[in-house]
This record gives C-alpha cells, structure tokens and sequence, in this order.
C-alpha cells in the first residue's frame, strides 16, 4: 500500500469484509492454472459487479491494467499483505463442548495463517485434557498464555449466558480482534474487533423466504 493510501479506518468495513472473498476466489484461480482475471469474471465468481471490485481494491492502489485485468498471484499477494496474511497469527479458543471442538480440530485455520495456540474451558473436569495436541486450561490462564503467546485474535464458543464475561476477560488480557459464535451479540470498547457467527439466525433470514413463498 502506497504512501497517499488511506488511514484504516477511512476504508469501510464492509470492503475490508470483502478481501478474504476476493482472497479465497483468487486462490482458487490459482488452482485452477489461471494467471489473469478480468474484475468482470472475478465479480461473476463472487456475485459482486465488476465495479465494486475495482471501486474495492482502488482504496489500496491501482493493481489491473486496463484491457488486461488482474494478475492473478500479484494481486493475491497485495490483498494478503494488506490483510496481514504475511505472517502467521496466534489464536485463542475459548469453550469447548461440540462446537469448540470441531472448531479446535479445523485444519483450515493453520493452512491460513491463523494458529490455534491455546484451549480454554470453564469446566474443571476438561483441565489438563488434551485435544488436537494442546492442553485444556482453565479460564483463569487465559492472562498470562495470551500474554506469553502475544495473542491478539480469539475464537468464543460458550454458552451466551458466559459470552460477555469471556469478551471482557479476554479484552483486558490484550486481545483485539474476536470471532464470536455465542447466540448473543457481544459489546466491545473501540478498537476491538468482533464478528459475530450465529448459524440459526442465518437459517431464519432465509427461512423468512421460504415462508413467503409458501404463503403464495
């Protein structure tokens, strides 16, 4: 990113939310033995218009050539070191009943750059267990590992009765950027991060379709 680009927080979030689209695309462009993309093909593959994509990636530099399009590789590695996907982040995950789990099991956070480093869980029985090759700890540990690790991302999947207490610890420990997937909206000071997953509200947005066309 240039010198004349803008500070973070002028771009909007919902373009930053956009680049890991425009990441994980290209990457599969890559596999499929694609060195070039038009901002047309790569907006069909991802149902955005080819002008949001350029209007998107303008925020950061000029990176197609007019007539030519995007090189595929170079416009990957500009959009991962924009998103800090250059060096490898310590990650935190914090309640691990069934989701957890799955959660602390998924390969594809290490293929990315994301390193799960340390499991925690309220339940003293989980203490000192060991799932996918790291210790179970208390939730009282999590201060000092996140400090001793250098943490700054976290993955929350307790109960929603516990998910604002757990935000706040883990806030005040120094993490700034949470994946929440408690069924609660989490508060957040200024200059942490959250985003918040909720698979069942995602299913009743589309219910809501789906009731409408039987109604018809």
């Amino acid at each position: 990113m240039d010198q004349n680009a803008p500070e973070t927080n002028d771009i909007p979030d919902v373009v930053v939310r956009r680049l890991p689209i425009y990441a994980r695309t290209l990457d599969y462009l890559l596999t499929e033995g694609k060195s070039s993309v038009s901002s047309q093909e790569l907006g069909e593959r991802i149902n955005v218009t080819a002008a949001q994509i350029r209007k998107d990636l303008s925020w950061f530099g000029e990176f197609g050539k007019q007539g030519i399009g995007y090189d595929v590789e170079k416009l990957l590695g500009h959009i991962n070191r924009i998103l800090g996907l250059t060096v490898n982040w310590p990650v935190v995950l914090v309640g691990l009943v069934y989701l957890g789990q799955a959660i602390a099991r998924y390969a594809g956070f290490r293929e990315k750059g994301l390193h799960i480093v340390a499991l925690f869980d309220a339940d003293p029985t989980k203490a000192g267990t060991i799932l996918n090759g790291l210790p179970i700890q208390g939730d009282e540990e999590i201060p000092r590992t996140v400090a001793t690790h250098g943490v700054k991302l976290a993955i929350v999947a307790v109960p929603a009765t516990k998910a604002q207490e757990v935000v706040d610890q883990l806030i005040a420990a120094g993490v700034r950027g949470i994946l929440n997937y408690a069924p609660i909206i989490v508060q957040a000071p200024e200059g942490v991060w959250v985003r918040h997953i909720d698979p069942v509200s995602l299913l009743h947005s589309m219910t809501y379709y789906l009731a409408r066309e039987q109604a018809t």
